[in-house]
């Protein structure tokens, strides 16, 4: 989804001329927000996106009363691959987005590896940008379950009825708590998040884009019918 744009984290290094002709030619007139938030993603106790853009717009207004707001939600064909965020720039025209789009994107598992998602299940471990994603047994588990039924909506009590099918009485998590570890998940996944994707109403799918690289196990894993 979109509103609109990215404010620089650290001012860049230049020498006071250049700044003066900097600001001598060019003045601020605003800034954009992308926000990366597809329709999947929300919970049935989530506010809908339209709700999330009014709620921004009213803080904006709060914040600079003078300020002109406009927003637009980025539309894009079903099954689209990519992070949204990435998505929603490329919707709304962002020409640094589309200056990386064209960039030639790296085929060997080497070059894939150090820059995006390895999945590695015979050693239980995955890496984001070559650096070890620090999670859970559980949220590996639970990774690997949707890893191993690609592109299948599995629902809250296949997930249960699988993972913690030796559970018994109070160990026995409920539906909300499914949805508290898919959170997690993706909080430590970082800007990989959508590879995990919520099927509002149903359940939730992994989906593999193409930076992920999936290194399977050297036998099958005793979760997976």
């Amino acid at each position: 989804m979109a509103l609109t744009a990215a404010l620089p984290t650290q001012q860049p290094t230049t020498s006071p001329a250049a700044h003066q002709r900097a600001t001598t030619e060019n003045e601020v007139r605003g800034f954009a927000l992308y926000v990366g938030l597809s329709e999947d993603k929300l919970n049935s106790s989530d506010p809908s996106i339209g709700a999330v853009v009014n709620e921004i717009k009213r803080l904006v207004a709060q914040l600079a009363p003078n300020a002109e707001t406009y927003a637009a939600v980025a539309l894009a064909p079903e099954g689209t691959g990519g992070r949204d965020v990435d998505v929603v720039r490329l919707a709304l025209g962002d020409p640094a987005a589309a200056h990386a789009h064209r960039k030639p994107q790296p085929t060997s598992n080497a070059d894939r590896a150090a820059s995006g998602v390895v999945l590695d299940l015979s050693r239980k471990r995955v890496l984001l940008d070559n650096v070890p994603a620090n999670l859970t047994f559980r949220e590996f588990e639970l990774l690997q379950f949707l890893v191993l039924r690609e592109g299948r909506t599995v629902g809250r009590d296949e997930i249960i009825d699988t993972l913690w099918a030796d559970a018994e009485g109070e160990e026995i998590p409920s539906a909300r708590t499914i949805d508290v570890h898919v959170r997690r998940l993706r909080v430590k996944l970082a800007h990989y998040q959508d590879i995990v994707r919520t099927v509002r109403g149903t359940g939730y799918r992994f989906d593999r884009h193409a930076d992920v690289s999936i290194l399977p196990a050297s036998s099958p894993s005793p979760d997976f019918i």
